[in-house]
């Protein structure tokens, strides 16, 4: 399989004997670490590479929890919202082959629970393929309105399955819906499996001198290296001068691809520089390393000396990484809402026929900075708001960005707004993916 070219480094965790309930020694590590059953493996990789391994359980019964992610739930440390296991097929199907079933959207509550509006639409999928968009608005399916469907589902008496169907090729559903400019449309939508585009969208604009690049990306995956480098071929023959870099709904990924895309963005500002240092545990000092700014599979660069960066609490992980490793060398304007605050990140282990993503290092960047917990904090503080598909002019962030290119500063709507700012609340996230409703 294709998971094990891409974490040949990491450990595959083995053992031997054991069998029933434990007793630890000392360290609370032999005994559980002899046994073969996969929440023993999880917990024994847990002892040696967490993060906040001293906030683990003394011992535990392993027989106890009836999966790997139940333990993972229960033992993890209390400021630990980023931990999470799957099995290799999910991860398979997510970070490698790019792949999931579906009709290729995904959307969010509105109007009152009357509506589903779409978030992004994936080329692939047979939504986008009849002509739904980002901004558009469900309002029925399958003759039964979106009200009475979400009405139902929260009451109990309906499942996502009743209303898009079973998770089967072929799979038919009719869907109507409303677009920006009122206008409805229908169409039949067919299930299968959609491969997924990281780059959801990109464009440029043109302002008097400034040729503005607009890329929308979605995740930092093996999918990205190969369509960040076509977005910024394409930049470059536009002669982009300017760059705002869409990561609102962007959960985070592969620290290659960070790089990758850091790099597209500022060669000559970079070149040579640390891009960020790794800290782990006081048991895997070893490990602490750092790794400069490197193209990896990209050739074509903008070398900006200032990029817009646009945010949301969903915005997480990788996305951050972008923002604090370019914040030494160029000029980052960061627009929207404070992102979700996870400066650490997880080496999987490969457990039997899972794969554990456990928190088990620190980043900080060139100047040692880091810890953003609660998350990093815009210049220009905005309020997200679908307003229809990508790149119209009464998006809040893309206009906020577009009008600091034109005046130099931040609107006055953000400039009020970072005076009422508060504390972002932050949901735990049970996986990097796990921020929308898919289908």
């Amino acid at each position: 399989m294709r998971i094990f070219t891409l974490l040949a480094a990491l450990l595959l965790l083995t053992a031997c004997g054991g069998g029933g309930s434990i007793d630890t020694d000392s360290t609370g590590q032999t005994s559980i670490c002899q046994r073969t059953d996969i929440n023993s493996q999880v917990f024994c990789a847990l002892q040696q590479d967490y993060l906040w391994y001293s906030d683990l359980p003394a011992s535990i019964n392993p027989d106890s929890y009836s999966s790997p992610n139940q333990l993972l739930q229960a033992v993890a440390a209390p400021q630990d919202r980023y931990s999470f296991i799957i099995t290799r097929q999910e991860y398979e199907d997510r970070y490698i082959n790019a792949t999931f079933f579906g009709y290729g959207f995904s959307s969010v509550r509105a109007d009152n629970n009357t509506a589903l509006q779409i978030a992004y639409v994936y080329d692939d999928g047979s939504a986008a393929q009849n002509g739904l968009r980002r901004g558009d608005k469900i309002i029925e399916i399958e003759g039964v309105s979106v009200a009475q469907w979400l009405s139902r589902l929260d009451a109990g008496t309906a499942t996502n399955e009743d209303i898009y169907g079973p998770n089967e090729t072929g799979v038919i559903r009719n869907f109507v819906w409303r677009k920006p400019d009122t206008s409805e449309q229908a169409a039949d939508f067919i299930k299968k499996e959609v491969t997924t585009n990281t780059v959801l969208h990109r464009s440029v604009a043109v302002q008097g001198s400034k040729r503005i690049g607009y890329l929308v990306f979605n995740t930092f995956i093996e999918l990205s290296e190969t369509e960040l480098e076509e977005a910024f071929a394409y930049f470059v023959t536009q002669g982009v001068n300017e760059l705002v870099l869409d990561v609102r709904y962007n959960g985070g990924g592969l620290i290659r691809v960070a790089n990758q895309l850091s790099t597209q963005i500022a060669r000559n500002f970079v070149q040579g520089e640390v891009f960020v240092k790794y800290q782990f545990n006081d048991k895997n000092t070893a490990k602490n390393n750092s790794t400069l700014f490197a193209l990896g599979a990209g050739r074509s660069v903008l070398n900006l000396p200032r990029v817009f960066v646009l945010t949301t609490q969903s915005s997480c992980s990788s996305s951050e990484l972008v923002i604090n490793s370019l914040t030494p060398f160029v000029d980052v304007v960061q627009i929207g809402s404070a992102t979700c605050g996870k400066p650490i990140g997880q080496q999987p282990d490969i457990i039997g026929n899972y794969v554990l993503f456990a928190i088990n290092f620190q980043t900080v960047n060139a100047l040692d900075q880091g810890g953003y917990f609660d998350g990093l904090q815009p210049n220009c503080p905005v309020t997200d708001n679908i307003t229809g598909d990508w790149g119209v002019v009464t998006d809040p962030l893309y206009a906020e960005a577009v009008n600091y290119i034109a005046s130099g500063s931040c609107s006055d709507v953000a400039v009020s707004s970072a005076t009422m700012r508060a504390e972002p609340v932050k949901p735990r996230l049970a996986a990097p993916w796990a921020l929308n409703n898919e289908q």
